[in-house]
């Protein structure tokens, strides 16, 4: 039976090659993670608690980043923002990823008709800006978390499968690819063994610089109202419900704001790292 084999350029270990600034970037995301993991911990407070008496309070050791114009407290908001914002955008990357391998992936193995058909499904998807196709997704289905999930998702599928069957088919002339036909192993065995590790390397790098255009994409939704709605806490929303406050309280702006830009230049850091740990270090995935 083949056996996986990765073929690097100079040694495996990856702490050592792995540039610094994925590292940090690395490190900046687990703490996220870790947030949203324990996000009910964070704080005694309720996201959605409103206290009018507390409208516009500083910052106190009640409330580490002071209240809005409502009186909740902002440090909640902003934990419970990162656990939708991220969460969402997470779901959105993992859809994609996996109905975009699947379909470009298949089409770009089989060829023929089927790649035919379904590349020119992607080109009307991909015809359209995506932020456009994304308000037309929403109006048809309505507001709301779940359904801005299923909107973005239809919108970025196409990009992936396009990304997916261009990369399948410079593997097709691979030679591990035709001694595995040799041997007799199926189409989807060959699939599973020789495709499926090199898509998966090439796509990882892809996902992980859009997932902060992804994030964008669900605040921007959010922010004209089409997206996440009350009392539900994202960073778009947020933003959205402070705009009134922006000259009696410009700070408050600045932390949603903040949240959105460290996050989206985390992951953004932590694509080129990974891009070009695996463009000097490792030239190909194979079974052989």
């Amino acid at each position: 039976m083949l056996k996986p084999t990765a073929i690097y350029t100079s040694s495996p270990k990856i702490h050592k090659h792995f540039p610094l600034q994925g590292k940090i970037a690395l490190c900046g995301i687990a703490l996220l993670l870790l947030i949203c993991a324990f996000t009910p911990l964070l704080s005694p407070y309720q996201p959605d608690m409103i206290d009018l008496s507390k409208q516009l309070a500083p910052m106190s050791k009640e409330h580490l980043l002071g209240c809005d114009h409502l009186g909740r407290d902002i440090f909640t908001r902003l934990v419970y923002g990162a656990y939708i914002s991220l969460g969402a955008s997470l779901c959105i990357i993992v859809l994609v990823v996996v109905i975009g391998i699947c379909v470009g992936g298949v089409a770009g193995a089989l060829g023929g008709v089927w790649d035919r058909v379904i590349m020119r499904v992607c080109d009307v998807f991909l015809s359209m800006p995506t932020m456009i196709l994304a308000l037309f997704f929403v109006g048809v289905l309505g507001s709301g978390l779940w359904n801005v999930i299923i909107a973005i998702t239809l919108t970025h599928w196409a990009f992936y499968a396009r990304i997916s069957r261009s990369l399948t088919l410079s593997l097709r002339s691979k030679e591990y690819v035709a001694i595995s036909y040799m041997q007799g192993q199926s189409f989807w065995q060959s699939f599973r063994q020789n495709f499926l590790p090199n898509l998966c390397i090439h796509i990882l790098v892809l996902a992980t610089m859009d997932i902060g255009h992804i994030m964008l994409h669900i605040a921007g939704l959010s922010f004209i109202g089409l997206g996440v709605q009350p009392p539900l806490a994202e960073w778009g929303l947020m933003l959205s419900e402070m705009k009134d406050s922006l000259y009696s309280a410009p700070h408050l702006l600045l932390y949603p704001g903040g949240a959105l830009f460290i996050t989206i230049a985390l992951f953004s850091l932590l694509g080129e790292s990974l891009k070009r740990f695996f463009t000097t270090h490792l030239e190909d995935v194979r079974y052989g």
